[in-house]
């Protein structure tokens, strides 16, 4: 066996490329997928702590992996300092390898109530949340970090320093600002000043898109390892380095139907293909056909109706 990558504390890291946590999407199915080709870990959809705590049953549900999917991280979310350290340590007995506070999200809902990417607007906050994790729990306790709120309030060498400081075990930096959501252009400058702040691994995030990406971004950062979201959907091959161009349409059709299998398996017939359908699309795009597949598969009712138009497509 190959040495790790790196380390996350005392997890060993097989490999450089990570799916990266993505709300309704980076489930088990699609995490299956990933880790099978490549991906080196596994981060769960962000879970709310408030929620765990009220025992929740859909929300633990999306803690639930395999074995094949260690090492296995949890992420969550809050902006209470106390909710925070009480949900990891309740779900730290479910055995993840690692838990991750999420401190990146965007989205309104989250960041405008203090959570997600609100927490980089108090570096402070954050040391205290992160001196409590690494004290009260046994495994490794890490963060995923936006640039800061907007381009007014740039604190990430700062945050990173707290983190470091006060116990997390890795950075995963996503090169832009709350503000920005996903538009424009990922900063991988910033990214590798995290890298020269700290001595703990960070992973960078934002506009990876193919296999050169991944090297340059390591290159040009510093990074131990590259975390991979939106470009992944529909393309897990990436994890494998391998070009876009250079999957077959059978070998397409194949993840097509190893994708469906999956989440129908978990999720029941229903539910599983209608979650199944937010990925199907993204499988084929740009290849010959695809517009005349792309509407039979949004169309399709059950899963016979996406075997008989894969087959034509294959």
């Amino acid at each position: 066996m190959n040495a790790p990558s790196f380390y996350v504390r005392d997890v060993p890291i097989y490999g450089n490329t990570v799916l990266a946590p993505m709300s309704g999407y980076s489930d088990l199915p699609f995490r299956s997928i990933c880790r099978s080709l490549g991906s080196a870990m596994s981060y769960t959809e962000f879970v709310a702590a408030p929620g765990l705590l009220r025992n929740i049953p859909s929300l633990y549900r999306k803690l639930l992996f395999t074995p094949a999917e260690r090492p296995i991280v949890f992420q969550i979310y809050g902006a209470r300092e106390d909710e925070l350290v009480e949900a990891a340590l309740r779900i730290q007995e479910l055995q993840p390898d690692i838990i991750d506070i999420n401190m990146g999200c965007w989205s309104p809902a989250v960041a405008d109530n203090g959570a997600g990417a609100g927490l980089l607007c108090d570096p402070s906050k954050i040391g205290h949340i992160f001196a409590r994790l690494t004290q009260a729990l046994e495994v490794p306790v890490t963060g995923k970090i936006r640039l800061g709120w907007d381009d007014s309030s740039l604190n990430h060498r700062l945050v990173a320093r707290i983190l470091a400081e006060n116990g997390a075990s890795l950075i995963a930096v996503h090169g832009r600002t709350k503000a920005q959501a996903y538009k424009g252009n990922a900063n991988w400058q910033a990214i590798a000043e995290v890298c020269q702040t700290v001595s703990i691994p960070v992973l960078g995030n934002g506009d990876v898109k193919s296999p050169a990406d991944i090297t340059r971004m390591m290159a040009e950062t510093g990074c131990q390892g590259v975390m991979i979201g939106r470009a992944a959907i529909g393309n897990p091959w990436i994890f494998a380095h391998k070009e876009r161009e250079q999957v077959t349409p059978a070998e397409r059709a194949e993840m097509l139907i190893r994708h469906m299998t999956l989440a129908i398996e978990y999720y029941g017939a229903e539910l599983g293909f209608d979650l199944f359908q937010r990925h199907a699309t993204k499988y084929i795009s740009g290849f010959a056909g695809a517009a005349h597949l792309r509407a039979s598969l949004a169309n399709a009712k059950n899963p016979s109706g996406v075997l008989y138009e894969l087959t034509a497509f294959a």
